[in-house]
């Protein structure tokens, strides 16, 4: 059963800082500290954007020793992802249509 959502993932997926987060998650699991080192923001505002994406489905977290570690969640991207999906792919089937369907104007340059 799917949790609720507190926040929109496409909310989430608004701020360029958290979708570097999630490029970096999408390669391995990463601590507070490991993502901080690789972007030119605080531990703490990581530590904002990463319990965001939790709140929006995109990214997990387990315990560590004294760490949390975060990974992305698979399943919320891929909801993401088809949504995308069903998106684009109605307008492009729509744009190809109107394509095929439209002819060129003559050059009035001529």
């Amino acid at each position: 059963m799917a949790r609720p959502l507190s926040h929109d993932p496409f909310d989430a997926l608004g701020d360029p800082n958290r979708r570097a987060i999630l490029e970096h998650l999408s390669g391995e699991d990463l601590s507070v500290r490991e993502i901080s080192d690789r972007l030119p923001i605080s531990r703490p505002a990581v530590s904002r954007h990463l319990r965001l994406l939790k709140n929006a489905g995109l990214v997990t977290d387990r315990s560590e020793g004294a760490r949390r570690v975060y990974r992305l969640d698979r399943a919320g991207a891929a909801e993401v992802r088809r949504v995308m999906e069903d998106l684009w792919g109605s307008a492009g089937t729509r744009f190809t249509i109107a394509a095929e369907n439209t002819t060129p104007e003559a050059d009035s340059d001529d």
